[in-house]
């Protein structure tokens, strides 16, 4: 069995036990972590960080954990609505004059947070997506693809520069500079948007699913759904060094499972976590509040979608291209993540679910 690294209350040794499954599956390296009442019950790691398995995955070892970042983004959402900064009923025009064009009026920014707003697809160049001023002038002038609310499509990569602008224009900050300085600093935890040099040395890289390239582009977990218009991206954009420095909202956050649960652990404990709080009670609440159910245009499946949560059952959560995932759970003040730098192919991907599953085991003995 693989070597696994960290700490674990022996209740919760399914989720070590799975991760080492993972990893003599083939896997490179990964890590998984599981907060109860805000603290660590899992926090293991093992692997490794490299495509020629030389470099073990450490502590300290983070990696691109793709649409998870939603989460992060769309928590600094929730904290300035929260504060009464941002009105989820304005109309996005109302921070953003600009985004008033081709007929845009109607989009709420709580339509951005549930992928009802109708600018599901990136179609400029990859290159433009690493020029924040470009990206979102871009979405600015874009027109709608259906009746804002009516609808719902998966924004893979334009909810977090339509989010992410929004909050700029309130704060003057990035998504990046607000996340570290309201969030993960306050806490201390090892998530970032923007990624300093100084944190490249740390990084495992993104490896293709076995038999696959760095061409590899994203694709939906349903083989039926249709094809995206959208511009594809590739697991070596993915592995440059243009995205790791850029604020890609949506997708470029670089982090690890512990930190991505004690983060998400604010809105599994009424909004405090480590003794900070970052929101109400009620508007940590706010995340599993139904906006969309039915079947999402770009997946191509059933979706439920809170404000900038997937829900799933009562617990609500978001995963990422390459395996990352958080759940969520309040009503069990739970959080499980799972960060892996090895992608495997969407529909035959279920690691980071069978791992949750596997804390509920757990959990069951803890709350006896």
């Amino acid at each position: 069995m693989a070597d696994i690294q960290g700490t674990y209350d022996d209740l919760f040794s399914a989720v070590p036990n799975g991760l080492a499954a993972l990893l003599d599956e083939g896997d490179a390296g990964g890590s998984v972590a599981v907060f109860v009442d805000g603290e660590p019950v899992v926090d293991v790691w093992g692997g490794f960080a490299d495509a020629d398995r030389t470099v073990p995955w450490t502590h300290d070892t983070i990696t691109n954990v793709f649409s998870t970042t939603k989460t992060m983004t769309a928590l600094c959402a929730l904290i300035l609505a929260d504060r009464g900064e941002l009105d989820l009923d304005a109309q996005v025009a109302y921070y953003w004059p600009e985004f008033a064009a081709a007929g845009k009026e109607k989009v709420l920014v709580r339509h951005l947070l549930s992928h009802t707003a109708g600018l599901p697809h990136w179609e400029g160049p990859v290159e433009e997506i690493y020029d924040w001023p470009a990206a979102t002038a871009r979405l600015a002038a874009q027109p709608l693809l259906w009746e804002p609310g009516t609808a719902a499509g998966y924004h893979s990569l334009t909810q977090g520069f339509l989010v992410g602008e929004v909050l700029r224009r309130i704060t003057g900050r990035t998504v990046g500079e607000f996340l570290a300085d309201e969030v993960t600093g306050p806490l201390g935890a090892d998530f970032h948007i923007g990624l300093p040099a100084e944190h490249d040395h740390r990084v495992a890289r993104t490896l293709p699913p076995p038999g696959r390239d760095e061409d590899y582009t994203a694709a939906s977990a349903n083989r039926d759904a249709a094809a995206t218009p959208g511009t594809a991206m590739r697991v070596r954009d993915a592995n440059s060094t243009a995205w790791r420095r850029s604020q890609i909202p949506a997708a470029s956050g670089f982090g690890n499972a512990r930190s991505i649960a004690l983060v998400q652990s604010a809105l599994a404990c009424g909004g405090t976590v480590g003794g900070v709080r970052l929101l109400s009670a009620a508007g940590a609440a706010r995340a599993r509040e139904e906006q969309f159910s039915g079947e999402d245009r770009v997946i191509g499946m059933t979706q439920r979608y809170g404000l900038g949560y997937g829900l799933f059952g009562n617990s609500f959560g978001w995963g990422g291209w390459g395996g990352s995932l958080v759940m969520i759970d309040p009503d069990a003040r739970m959080v499980v993540a799972y960060a892996t730098d090895q992608m495997r192919e969407p529909a035959e991907d279920t690691r980071g679910l069978d791992l949750v599953m596997s804390a509920y085991d757990g959990l069951q003995g803890l709350r006896r």
